[in-house]
This record gives structure tokens, sequence and C-alpha cells, in this order.
């Protein structure tokens, strides 16, 4: 009956504390870790929303790059935190759901070794081009990278990134073939690409249609499944000439496994708040995003049916990741 009492006490003593450190969260400045360069659609957004928290929460939110093997770096990082609340990640659908399926030796799981927050938005890819490439339409592309067969260079994203996929499974789709060029980040794929280094590439809309409107890169069309409101002239890819493809980026936050249920249930709260206050959706909007939220528990569940879809398509594509 000791023991027994002891460990109720115990028990009673970790919850109390555990309820009191939820209440007085944040009392420190909190990190978000990007796992990619700055610039790109996750860095953008955690520097949206870190503004935010900083100003509604009165403690510093500091958004801390950490790029290296496709996000990976800075995903193993934060899965290996301590789990206090003082130490998020902001990823994408990258780092979370296609790296598993190529990269076998992956030190960390990211459907368990993370405690998921909230999705946070979507975006389709556009399709672009540089305005040096003589093509107006994808069916003009088509036939310009036919017939140049692996003279066109395409912008990789990062090497299996979403964007990289998009790339893959629009070779396979229209039978063309063109040279992939791995950068560091979406920031710098868009970036050669308005420098005329690369010619072609999909990637998200945030980071992207800035340049589109500037006439730095030349839109042909959205990967989304309908015709986007805010470029309601744009054609779909599906409706060009490939029905069904439908490919894009999304974002969400993570904190360290272990952490605990009020601190994600703050967190969680918090980011909906900031994400859905009209001049955030309008300012997403503008450049092509949809807000998305969703509850802890619906994004770790989003999490894992992603990560069996695309071991699906990365299985399916026979592609090779070096």
């Amino acid at each position: 009956m000791s023991l027994l009492f002891r460990a109720v006490v115990l028990a009673a003593i970790a919850s109390g504390a555990t309820i009191l450190h939820a209440q007085s969260y944040p009392a420190k400045p909190i990190r978000i870790v990007v796992p990619y360069p700055p610039g790109g659609t996750s860095d953008i957004l955690a520097r949206l929303i870190g503004a935010k928290m900083t100003e509604s929460w009165g403690q510093q939110v500091v958004v801390e790059s950490r790029p290296g093997a496709n996000g990976n770096i800075g995903a193993e990082l934060v899965a290996r935190s301590a789990p206090d609340g003082y130490v998020t990640m902001l990823g994408d659908i990258g780092t979370l759901t296609i790296s598993p399926a190529i990269y076998p030796k992956l030190t960390f799981d990211p459907a368990k070794d993370f405690a998921p927050v909230t999705m946070v938005a979507y975006s389709p890819h556009i399709l672009c081009v540089h305005p040096s490439v003589p093509v107006k339409t994808v069916k003009e592309l088509i036939a310009l990278a036919k017939s140049r067969p692996g003279k066109l260079n395409y912008a990789a994203a990062s090497l299996g990134g979403a964007p990289h996929l998009a790339g893959i499974e629009f070779a396979l789709r229209t039978g063309v073939s063109w040279e992939y060029i791995p950068y560091k980040g979406g920031a710098q794929a868009v970036a050669e690409t308005v420098a005329g280094q690369s010619e072609v590439l999909f990637n998200g809309m945030l980071a992207t249609y800035p340049h589109v409107k500037s006439g730095r890169l030349r839109l042909l069309a959205v990967s989304s499944g309908k015709r986007m409101s805010s470029i309601p002239d744009v054609p779909t890819v599906a409706e060009s000439g490939l029905p069904g493809f439908e490919t894009g980026s999304w974002q969400g936050v993570l904190a360290p496994p272990g952490t605990s249920r009020d601190i994600v249930a703050k967190l969680n709260g918090e980011i909906i708040r900031i994400v859905n206050a009209a001049d955030m959706k309008e300012k997403l909007a503008n450049q092509g995003a949809e807000v998305l939220t969703m509850t802890p528990e619906q994004f770790g569940d989003f999490i894992r049916k992603e990560k069996a879809r695309w071991a699906k398509v990365v299985k399916d594509s026979g592609a090779k990741f070096d």
C-alpha cells in the first residue's frame, strides 16, 4: 500500500507539473526550424506565423534555417529535441511523406517521431518556363521537349522533393525527357530558372508566383484539380492533356515526440487563429496558397496516408535517388 501510495503521489505531482508548465508556456523564446534554405515556401510561411506569434505571446519566435539532405537534417534535429514546446518545425510534403520512400536509411520516422500540431497551408505547383523558352502552352512545351530529348534543363527543388517528383510524373505521362538539375531548395531553383540556368520547373505558388507577376518567369499551367480563382485564365495541367494530373505542396507544424498534449493544443489553437485571420488568408491567397488547418490527430493521420501514397509513386516510377 505504501508503494502504491507513493506511486499515486508521484503521478499526481508529475501531472500537476505538466499542467503548470503548459499554463506558463511560453516563458522563453521559441524556435521554428525550417529544414530548407531561406526564401522558399516553408521559410516564408514560418516567418509570417512567427511574427504574429511574437506579437500575441510576447515571446520572441525565431525562424532558424537548417537545410540539408532534402530537409532530413533539420527534421532529425527537431525529432531529437527536448519535448518542451520551445523547438518546433515547419515541415512540408517532401520531408514528412516523400523522404521515407527515397532514403531507406532515414534515422527517423516522420509518422512516429514527431508530435503533429497542424497543417498550415496548401498550394498547387505551377508549371513555369524561362521567358526565352519558345512555348506558351503545355502542349507546346511537350512538343518542344520531344524535339529536344534530354536538352531542356528541369530545375529540381531538392532531389526527391515534391516539385522533383512532379517533373518525373509529368515526363512519365507525356514521354518527354529532360535533364534534372538539383538545387538546395525552392528559392534556389526559382532563382536559377529566373537567371536562365534552368528552363523548366514545377514549384509552389507562394515562392514562385511573384516572379511570374514580374515577368521573369512564364506561367503555363497550375497543377490543381480545378482552375484557381486568383488566376482564372490559367489552365490546369489536367485540362491541357493530362487528365487527373494534380500535384502540390503543403506545409505543417510539428513538435518533438513526447510534447505534452496541452502544449500541442496551445500551439494548435494559436497557429490556427493566426493563419485564419483575414489579413493572413488574403496574403496567402494573393500568392496562390490556401489556408488548410487540422487537429493534431487529423494531421497525424494525414501524414501516415500521404507517406503510403508517395511510397507507391516512387516505387512505380522506378526513379533512383543518389
